[in-house]
């Protein structure tokens, strides 16, 4: 499973396209809750590995998930045949479940979009062109690149680039030539990546491309002044920024860099003029402290329509204007959903990834909202050469979503004569998922075919009768510093205006809500959580299991898990570790002792069964035989993967004691101080 989970994690917009039609924080792999779904549906002996690529028709049973997010254990529930019910506190997570679930003509949607088209796309597109500087004629812009600029106090502009290369490809030792702006006359030059003396081609100016005037928090001027990059910022305001280059497509395919031209500002200012007199929606909601906003409010980003420029605001008004005018409600939020997936590349948080792969790196590469010191602009209706686009995400997003509800495939490893691996094929092993969307549990009941009940609200207060749900599959809010609706906020200031009419749960401040269960106190976190399990459990059937997914790299994220569930009357029988996520995903790839895996902890009604004596050599030993069978199967481990192994393995041995939070979380140190050492000692240790 964890084989199949690698290989889906490489591309899982492409290989779950279905719960990728949005963006959401910590989506799970659909192979992985396919796996969980239909062994906790199935009688014993059933539901194992060589049931996997079978049709399953689970007619009559019932999965809850209480965090829904994307909708990853709904849509995998449904292919299996049960029915399914979803709750999310935040209404994006809602709004966007709503949509992937929703089978919709992709010639209607074709239609639409070709209507749009046709009354937008020219207006839009207007703002994005510039000069061939060969021919003299007008080609579209694919990106436009810009750099914060701030003043010192003797009245110096100062850019806030680290280095004065700006663009290069994504594997630079490859493809080494780069592009490079002049700190003196800003024109763009090419010349070598990690070249360390150029000489401009414009002024002659000799300098080391390697060095900005920004370095970490810090500015050095020319004159070898230095200054806190804070200390500079406008009062109210966010720093300004200066346009400096252009990306744009000639006809016969070939991209091209140009520097903007006086012609290039005039363009922008116009879009800027036109942003005060048209009538068009635009986000009113401000940006409220929190540990994932501090960072941009710390640079005066105080309001959402702050994030993108006049140019973007006027174009993304433009589009949102025509989108609400559609008569068709159901197209009408399919589109919508596509706008909002759009912003997420098209704003001044976004920078260039390089040319030889997707050239846009959208706002949420980090969990936190991090300004962006060189942003990329991108052209928003786009083109098919483009990345993160209108355009693009309507044929990479939103319709591959709509093509998988028609044809859900699986994804199957190929061994060669040998049996080495040989990539992988795609296996149709589910009917259409065509759910009919309830809008109460009775609804629910009465349909006798696929069925969806989506809510929006505290999975700790649930419509749901006791006893009447099969399984409970999902994965919790992250326990920490990653509090999703202070990041979904950056949607939900457009999303609301356009839908509050529609959905009463759009009708708020922002997209938080009472009863979150998100805290950096895990201890907090624990209590928050366990109302939410107990009501898991109230309606969950007293043979039902309750499985989700859980990593953490420090003993109290566990120790919270195991008092939410204590005090929720439930229990880890069982517990296994899987691949969750590419080492290489950005926020994992800066951190010194990556997790890739998640631990797959199946829970039940606690009973009275006496306790059986805590032994920790026990839970190390079978961490080890664990940590073996996955390396066997190829898998690389970190230490912190071994403590995620280790502290799931110690949740089961504590399956029926009544710990204490404090107890439990030394219980977790210990172990983690033993899972630190070398893979030779665990192994001599478990022998």
């Amino acid at each position: 499973m964890s084989q199949l989970g690698e290989q889906e994690s490489w591309r899982k917009e492409i290989n779950r396209p279905l719960y990728h039609i949005h963006k959401w924080w910590a989506t799970r792999l659909g192979s992985v809750f396919r796996a969980i779904t239909l062994a906790a549906l199935s009688p014993p002996g059933k539901g194992m590995w060589d049931d996997f690529y079978q049709t399953h028709n689970l007619k009559g049973k019932i999965v809850l998930d209480p965090f829904m997010g994307s909708g990853t254990t709904l849509g995998e529930s449904l292919k299996l045949g049960a029915k399914v019910v979803g709750c999310d506190i935040n209404p994006v997570s809602t709004f966007l479940v709503r949509q992937a679930l929703t089978p919709v003509s992709e010639t209607a949607l074709r239609s639409a979009f070709e209507d749009l088209e046709a009354e937008i796309a020219p207006q839009i597109r207007r703002y994005y062109q510039t000069r061939d500087p060969e021919t003299g004629s007008l080609i579209p812009v694919l990106y436009a690149f810009w750099v914060k600029v701030l003043d010192t106090p003797c009245g110096k502009e100062v850019p806030l680039f680290a280095r004065y290369v700006f663009a290069q490809d994504a594997y630079p030792k490859k493809k080494p030539r780069a592009q490079i702006v002049c700190p003196e006359c800003w024109a763009i030059f090419q010349d070598r990546y990690d070249a360390t003396k150029v000489v401009c081609t414009g002024c002659g100016n000799h300098f080391n491309p390697q060095q900005g005037p920004a370095s970490g928090q810090s500015l050095t001027t020319c004159e070898g002044k230095t200054y806190k990059i804070k200390s500079l910022l406008p009062v109210s305001a966010p720093p300004r920024h200066r346009l400096y280059a252009l990306m744009a497509l000639r006809p016969d395919g070939s991209k091209i860099y140009v520097p903007a031209s006086e012609e290039d500002h005039s363009l922008f200012t116009e879009a800027a003029e036109r942003l005060k007199t048209e009538d068009i929606p635009l986000p009113t909601f401000p940006v409220r402290p929190g540990h994932n906003t501090d960072q941009a409010r710390g640079y005066n980003y105080y309001a959402w329509r702050d994030f993108f420029n006049d140019r973007q605001l006027l174009c993304l008004g433009l589009l949102l204007k025509a989108i609400m005018r559609l008569e068709d409600r159901a197209i009408r939020e399919q589109l919508l959903c596509l706008f909002s997936s759009t912003l997420e590349f098209n704003n001044l948080f976004c920078s260039f990834k390089g040319e030889g792969t997707g050239a846009v790196r959208h706002m949420f590469s980090n969990h936190i909202l991090k300004p962006e010191r060189t942003p990329l602009e991108n052209s928003i209706w786009g083109s098919n050469r483009s990345s993160g686009t209108f355009t693009s995400l309507f044929e990479s997003r939103l319709l591959r979503a709509k093509r998988y509800l028609l044809e859900p495939f699986e994804l199957r490893l190929e061994n060669d004569l040998l049996g080495a691996r040989a990539g992988t094929s795609k296996v149709i092993a589910s009917a259409p998922i065509s759910p009919a969307l309830s809008e109460s549990w009775r609804d629910l009941e009465e349909i006798d075919g696929s069925a969806a009940l989506i809510l929006n609200g505290n999975s700790a207060s649930l419509p749901i009768p006791d006893r009447s749900i099969d399984a409970v599959i999902t994965d919790p809010p992250y326990f920490d510093f990653v509090h999703y609706s202070e990041l979904s906020d950056f949607f939900f200031a457009w999303l609301a205006p356009a839908l509050k009419a529609t959905y009463p749960w759009f009708q708020r401040e922002d997209s938080s809500a009472k009863g979150e269960v998100q805290d950096k106190d895990p201890q907090a976190f624990a209590k928050h959580l366990s109302y939410v399990f107990a009501e898991s459990r109230r309606v969950l059937k007293d043979d039902g299991v309750l499985a989700f997914s859980f990593h953490h790299s420090r003993p109290e994220g566990w120790a919270a898990i195991y008092c939410a569930l204590a005090h929720a009357g439930l229990s880890v029988v069982a517990a296994h570790p899987v691949h969750a996520e590419l080492r290489a995903a950005s926020p994992k790839s800066a951190a010194k002792d990556p997790i890739s895996l998640d631990a797959i902890l199946v829970c039940r009604k606690r009973t009275g069964i006496e306790p059986k004596p805590y032994c920790q050599e026990e839970v190390i030993g079978r961490t080890s035989v664990l940590g073996q069978t996955l390396r066997a199967g190829g898998l690389q481990l970190s230490r912190a993967d071994q403590f995620v192994i280790a502290a799931s393995q110690a949740l089961i041995a504590a399956g029926h004691e009544s710990l204490a939070f404090e107890d439990i979380e030394k219980r977790l140190a210990s172990i983690l101080a033993e899972t630190s050492v070398a893979e030779p000692e665990i192994l001599a240790a478990a022998e």
